[in-house]
């Protein structure tokens, strides 16, 4: 997690992909850190976030896009991660 990218050196993109070509509503932002998809979270109606994570093979670990958060979420072991140190 230390070594990706921060959400802001990725593209502008405003918001959950998915949601956005399908008109619907998100509740929070997930990146997948493999390909930089973002999606929504699983309290948001959709869950493209977990669909994304559960669709492609390696595709486990998203962080959260939400500002002063740093966690991540990895679905294949369901565990909350944050960075050490």
């Amino acid at each position: 997690m230390d070594e990706a990218p921060e959400p802001s050196a990725r593209t502008g993109r405003r918001g959950c992909e998915d949601c956005l070509r399908i008109g619907s509503s998100w509740v929070h932002l997930l990146e997948c850190l493999v390909c930089g998809h973002q999606g929504c979270c699983d309290s948001s109606p959709k869950k493209h976030a977990y669909a994304h994570a559960h669709a492609l093979a390696g595709h486990d670990l998203a962080r959260t896009l939400k500002r002063g958060e740093d966690w991540a979420w990895c679905y294949a072991d369901e565990l909350f991660l944050r960075p050490s140190g």
